[in-house]
């Protein structure tokens, strides 16, 4: 069953240098994808991952990821709230509430491995289509640099013949996060692109075992 919430930011002071933008995800494809595969995409990039931004102090990133396992395995891996840590990098542990049932405005408390500049994480589900393949998180708390990091993941199953890739799935993930004082729009990017893009390809080497029928990446889900 598909569970939204809405996607539309809260009302903000505006003055003159503060003034909301619309991200442009739709117009370049990211890296890893053809421009077939990409202009295929722009209906789906421009529905789920179009954000409103504050240029001066907020930036927004759309990555890719091709995995050579069907959608339908792949969601079953990224629609787990609950269990963050089966594919994302950096994570130590992930708790729920004892009541925790998986449907929008669930949350989840997240302890990240030391060496980064974060020890916590507190987020919140904003959207579950079962439908649509389509996921969604912000953060809400904790002890961590990404403030008022919210996020995207669709997934899009390949269909074209031509390109002799079957069972392929195309992951999109996008982000909105501010840029902390102090910090560049570019050096905030840099960091939360590495971190999306390592969880990305973690996914797919989980989900293509997953597919494979890997004993250990089942039992680790």
């Amino acid at each position: 069953m598909a569970e939204t919430s809405s996607m539309e930011d809260p009302p903000q002071q505006s003055s003159s240098h503060d003034h909301p933008d619309t991200t442009t995800h739709n117009l370049s494809p990211p890296p890893g994808l053809s421009h077939h595969e990409f202009t295929s995409l722009i209906p789906s990039i421009t529905e789920f991952h179009t954000y409103r931004l504050n240029k001066s102090r907020q930036c927004s990133s759309l990555l890719a990821q091709k995995i050579h396992a069907p959608r339908a395995v792949v969601w079953s891996i990224v629609r787990r709230f609950d269990k963050p840590q089966t594919y994302k990098h950096f994570i130590k542990s992930c708790s729920v509430r004892d009541n925790f049932t998986l449907s929008v405005g669930s949350t989840r408390d997240v302890n990240v491995i030391s060496g980064l500049p974060a020890a916590t994480s507190t987020e919140r589900l904003d959207i579950l289509d079962d439908h649509r393949f389509v996921t969604g998180f912000t953060i809400i708390g904790g002890e961590h640099r990404l403030r008022n990091y919210r996020s995207v993941t669709s997934l899009h199953a390949v269909n074209n013949p031509d390109s002799g890739e079957d069972d392929v799935t195309i992951v999109l993930e996008s982000y909105l996060v501010d840029v902390p004082e102090g910090n560049t729009e570019e050096d905030t990017r840099l960091f939360a692109d590495t971190v999306v893009k390592l969880n990305l390809q973690k996914l797919a080497s989980v989900a293509a075992a997953v597919y494979s029928g890997d004993a250990t990446a089942v039992e680790n889900r």
